[in-house]
């Protein structure tokens, strides 16, 4: 079992900046099996679309709306995974959680969430 907690959501002007973070605890055999971790989010009316990954080799994906703007990274030592979210802008608004993938199945976080003025 992993449990995921997200947090540093919040409101923010057009233009600002988040950090969002995402802290795996739980199973430590589960833990060292994750293979990949990922944000994703979902707007009111919506459908939850992927944000960005970050796979245990370090390779990442983002996708086309967030490219040059968000970043993920991970840190192995805290088990916690990190998307810097900059020049955010109100269709960033959402409910953003983690998720990650082991040999056997996915674990989601319970999400923070996102709010972008204009």
């Amino acid at each position: 079992q992993v449990q995921l907690v997200e947090s540093g959501g919040g409101l923010v002007q057009a233009g600002g900046s988040l950090r969002l973070s995402c802290v795996a605890s739980g199973s430590i055999f589960s833990i060292l099996t994750i293979n990949t971790w990922a944000w994703y989010r979902q707007a009111p009316g919506k459908q939850r679309e992927l944000v960005a990954l970050i796979r245990s080799d370090g390779s990442t994906g983002y996708a086309d709306s967030v490219k040059d703007r968000f970043m993920i990274s991970r840190d192995n030592v805290k088990n916690t995974i990190y998307l810097q979210m900059t020049s955010l802008q109100p269709e960033d608004t959402a409910a953003y959680a983690c998720t990650v993938r082991t040999s056997s199945i996915d674990y989601w976080g319970r999400g923070t969430q996102v709010t972008v003025s204009s």
